[in-house]
């Protein structure tokens, strides 16, 4: 009886404060996603806008500074930008130099370190992965010392979960296969299977290279050690147009490739004709950026050295492509939503004074969209020691467009953390569901990513909703039509309570992580256990 007066206070306290806790959220979303911050792109003043406010917030709550001297942890990045008269690739058969029209056929990108000319042979090596545990390996057998590795951005049909299909498709573990195997570069063939409208769009830049306009930069951290595409002379991207240019003489076709990935079937492995020069002249520029740190401090002597981590990503895309005339890309829920989320949730902590034996650190990380770099640099330079974080809990882009009554978990499986969601989602009468979409790689297309290569168990979010239902619709809706363009703004219908109860849900799974005496682990059947310390 008085578990059930206690729920029925828990729900009363929650119908008279989501109001009030949504309007706050909802304040900290209007400042972020603000057109004058311009999109809060890395090495802009409205990113250090951004930050400063989250600074500000940090000392407002109360929280004790994590950057290592104060809130900020300092991210040196490098800008990497062609000089497009400089810039130039062609294939050589028979003696014979056959131009390829950048933007059209291809593109070199600046992800490769090229500042001069190259010249090498190619191979095609399928989905370009290898993964023991499914005796599947697209490179055994080849001799790729010195050539450029040509492979379909597909994932493998391998007999594996769909986290370590997704796993082993970035590109940091394809190059890092390709690498160890000796080769110089890569160029990647689009997937040839059709997106359906499902899906989630890639997750790239919105003023992405095409037909006339300027090469954009390619943002990577500074620290060469933390470059996951280190040695990698030329990093080339074929479009469809494009892939029959470079099978041509092969005795392949793109018909024979699309058919083989659509019936996910293993790929051909083969040479293909005469060789690719390429020309490139590199300009390089260095950007200074910041992850924003504060701890909630333990109560427990025993407990409070160790750390669960919240992090949501403080930048976005910035100024690009006008859409209707407006070029800012405000980045309202992707992912000034995370970030107001987490300072709501630290506020909430503090204001009802409550005693987390561990500590808990929250992390306003950079970069996110140019490949996870603040993240990665967190997780790699800590300013706390990293066998003291017991867990990373990230928020990005969840999506309050309706009701709450189902939550979304990616990487529910695949450790303890999954239980304790579960418990906290429970008690506000919250459904828990997997990844509905996991062919969209969310595992590891956000910044949770660089905590589980780390060895920590994490988990990430989204609004769940129920097969067929108008939620999914809206979801899938949005996704379409607003996903990382302008229209991700402050003018979108938002649901401002459920963002408030989602809130409550991330707060008691982090209480309950925080308070636990036993560390979470991965699950015995987890591919991601390997990286544990």
């Amino acid at each position: 009886m008085k578990t059930r007066y206690l729920l029925i206070a828990v729900f009363a306290f929650l119908l008279q404060d989501a109001a009030s806790e949504g309007k706050r959220w909802w304040s900290h979303v209007e400042f972020l996603a603000d057109d004058g911050l311009e999109g809060r792109n890395v090495g802009t003043p409205g990113y250090e806008k951004a930050a400063a406010y989250v600074e500000a917030q940090f000392k407002d709550i109360g929280l004790t500074p994590g950057g290592g001297s104060g809130y900020r942890q300092p991210v040196k990045l490098e800008s990497r930008t062609l000089v497009p008269d400089q810039s130039k690739l062609s294939l050589v058969r028979d003696g014979e130099e056959e131009p390829i029209a950048l933007g059209q056929e291809a593109t070199l990108t600046p992800r490769g370190e090229l500042d001069g000319a190259i010249e090498a042979s190619m191979v095609f090596v399928g989905y370009g992965v290898s993964i023991p545990e499914a005796n599947w390996d697209d490179l055994a057998g080849l001799d790729l010392r010195g050539k450029i590795a040509v492979y379909v951005a597909a994932p493998p049909p391998a007999n594996v979960s769909d986290n370590v299909r997704s796993h082993v498709s970035s590109a940091g573990e394809r190059w890092a296969v390709l690498k160890k195997a000796g080769a110089i570069g890569s160029a990647t063939f689009p997937n040839p299977t059709p997106p359906t409208a499902q899906t989630d769009p890639p997750a790239t830049p919105p003023a992405g290279r095409g037909p006339g306009q300027a090469p954009q930069p390619s943002i990577v951290l500074a620290d060469r050690d933390l470059q996951e595409q280190a040695g990698q002379a030329v990093a080339i991207t074929v479009t469809r147009q494009g892939v029959a240019r470079f099978l041509a003489g092969s005795g392949h076709s793109v018909e024979e490739l699309s058919q083989l990935v659509a019936a996910k079937k293993p790929l051909p492995r083969f040479e293909l004709k005469g060789t690719l020069r390429a020309h490139a002249a590199l300009k390089r520029t260095s950007l200074d950026s910041e992850n924003v740190v504060g701890i909630h401090e333990g109560s427990d002597p025993r407990l409070k050295n160790e750390y669960v981590v919240m992090s949501a990503h403080l930048d976005h895309v910035g100024v690009g492509r006008p859409v209707n005339g407006d070029a800012i890309y405000n980045g309202a829920m992707d992912d000034a939503s995370g970030v107001a989320s987490m300072i709501e949730i630290a506020r909430l902590l503090k204001t009802s004074g409550a005693k987390t034996k561990r500590s808990i650190l929250f992390i306003a990380v950079t970069a996110e969209e140019r490949g996870l770099l603040g993240s990665k640099y967190f997780a790699a330079r800590p300013t706390v020691p990293l066998d003291h974080v017991v867990a990373d809990v990230n928020l990005d882009m969840f999506l309050p467009l309706f009701p709450l009554k189902v939550i979304e978990v990616q990487g529910l499986a695949e450790s303890s953390l999954g239980e304790s969601v579960r418990a906290a989602a429970k008690a506000l009468g919250v459904e828990v569901q997997t990844d509905r979409e996991p062919d969209e790689n969310r595992f590891i297309r956000s910044d949770q990513y660089s905590f589980i290569r780390r060895g920590v168990p994490a988990l990430a979010f989204k609004f769940g909703y129920e097969a067929g239902s108008a939620d999914e619709k809206t979801r899938r809706d949005w996704v379409r039509d607003v996903y990382h363009k302008p229209n991700d703004d402050l003018k979108q219908p938002i649901d401002v309570e459920a963002a408030a109860k989602f809130n409550r849900v991330i707060l008691g799974l982090l209480e309950r992580v925080a308070n636990d005496e036993k560390r979470p682990t991965w699950n015995d059947t987890s591919f991601f256990r390997r990286f544990a310390k």
